[in-house]
């Protein structure tokens, strides 16, 4: 199982989305530099069970479009269960993972997803020179233009 943060609704992370966003704890890559540090702790937070899920899906049913998860891939079948869940009731879903892969059972699951440790000298994905994509995999495009300033 899962711990994860209480959720949040964000508006800039998935491009064209209102996405309720989970903070999954135990993250086991700990970056250099993570902005979310708190985050390493596997005791830290709350069991993300389908109740919980459900509570929130409910609560912001009519407002979010997209589910959110940074991190959760190291419990493949745990996170497999969410995003079905997710799916079920007709919202899109995106990881954000340090990794530069996840399985293909994810995959099948996600209409985005965000790949890439965080190295501050590439910087994130609003940078030119990142090491990190946000791709939406439905259509395969690249969508770290959006992330980008204007000159």
């Amino acid at each position: 199982m899962l711990n994860a943060f209480e959720p949040r609704v964000v508006l800039q992370e998935v491009p064209g989305e209102v996405s309720l966003a989970w903070l999954v704890t135990g993250c086991p890559l700990a970056c250099p530099g993570c902005h979310s540090q708190d985050s390493w702790d596997p005791g830290a937070g709350t069991p993300l069970t389908p109740e919980r899920l459900d509570y929130w899906l409910e609560h912001y049913r009519s407002l979010v479009s997209c589910v959110l998860f940074f991190g959760g891939e190291w419990d493949r079948h745990a996170l497999l269960a969410l995003l079905r869940q997710c799916r079920s009731q007709g919202l899109k879903t995106c990881l954000y993972t340090g990794k530069e892969h996840v399985s293909g059972l994810l995959m099948a699951e996600l209409d985005y997803l965000k790949t890439g440790a965080w190295q501050a000298e590439l910087g994130g994905l609003g940078s030119p020179d990142t090491n990190q994509q946000l791709r939406c995999l439905n259509s395969g495009e690249l969508l770290n233009h959006h992330f980008r300033r204007a000159p």
